[in-house]
């Protein structure tokens, strides 16, 4: 099932805001899991990049950060 933001789009509204971060965290995520699970079979396969650890590890950290911003960031619960 696609994400979908079901109303009018409004930039002002928090709730629309912390969508768009959830989205971007999402896009983050999917393209972090691909590149580096495509990169990680290359070198299992065909020649020993003896470095990948320095490209995987920096941006798992910044995708932890990511996480925590959208968290930290989340709109308080209407009552």
């Amino acid at each position: 099932m696609p994400i979908r933001w079901y109303g009018p789009a409004d930039p002002a509204d928090p709730t629309y805001r912390h969508f768009a971060r959830i989205v971007n965290l999402s896009l983050h995520a999917m393209v972090f899991a691909a590149v580096n699970s495509g990169l990680w079979f290359v070198q299992g396969m065909r020649h020993p990049w003896p470095h990948l650890e320095w490209l995987t590890l920096p941006w798992a950290a910044l995708l932890l950060v990511h996480v925590s911003v959208v968290v930290m960031q989340r709109p308080a619960p209407e009552p």
